[in-house]
């Protein structure tokens, strides 16, 4: 078993434990300082999708900055064991819900829309052409994107990059609806 440790709010410093698996990358803890340096600290009242959630690092990182609702979808029969484990261990309740499911299943039957959607899909399999139609649908208006990619990202659908980063292969994305104002 591998770990990470959430960095920031309620369960900052737990060590959580996910499968050792070449297909997990979980988002490192530079990197999601950075993400919720963007975000903001604190996520109250915010309802969020960790699309492919693999190790659970965003969606518990999130609902530890107290998010309300945390959805965490994954495929992997290991990945969502481990991320139900997780949830046990730190008693996370009624905040975090776990789905096993193939991400566009998920969203074709999802009838709410979230405040901020992270998506880390496996990389070159084309999910993010695939993923670009779908997102209006589960995402609010005034709803943020955070996309990690093998490429740099100009946008996914409306959404456009306003921040953006990169660690070793992975580029990183923080996007909103509307035209990019230039900032990094």
């Amino acid at each position: 078993m591998n770990s990470l440790r959430i960095i920031g709010g309620e369960w900052r410093r737990r060590i959580l434990r996910f499968p050792d698996s070449p297909a997990l990358r979980p988002t490192p803890e530079r990197v999601r300082e950075t993400l919720f340096n963007w975000l903001g600290q604190d996520l109250t009242d915010l309802s969020c999708l960790d699309l492919f959630a693999g190790s659970g690092a965003l969606g518990f990182e999130a609902a530890s900055r107290g998010a309300t609702r945390v959805v965490m979808v994954d495929h992997s029969p290991k990945a969502v064991a481990a991320i139900a484990n997780n949830v046990k261990i730190l008693a996370a309740g009624q905040r975090l819900k776990i789905v096993r499911s193939d991400a566009l299943r998920f969203l074709a039957s999802v009838n709410s829309r979230f405040d901020v959607l992270f998506l880390d899909p496996p990389f070159h399999d084309g999910w993010m052409d695939r993923l670009a139609p779908i997102v209006p649908g589960v995402l609010a208006a005034d709803g943020i994107i955070y996309a990690e990619a093998e490429t740099l990202l100009e946008g996914l659908g409306d959404w456009r990059t306003l921040r953006h980063g990169r660690a070793g292969q992975v580029f990183y994305h923080l996007m909103r609806r509307g035209e990019a104002d230039g900032t990094e």
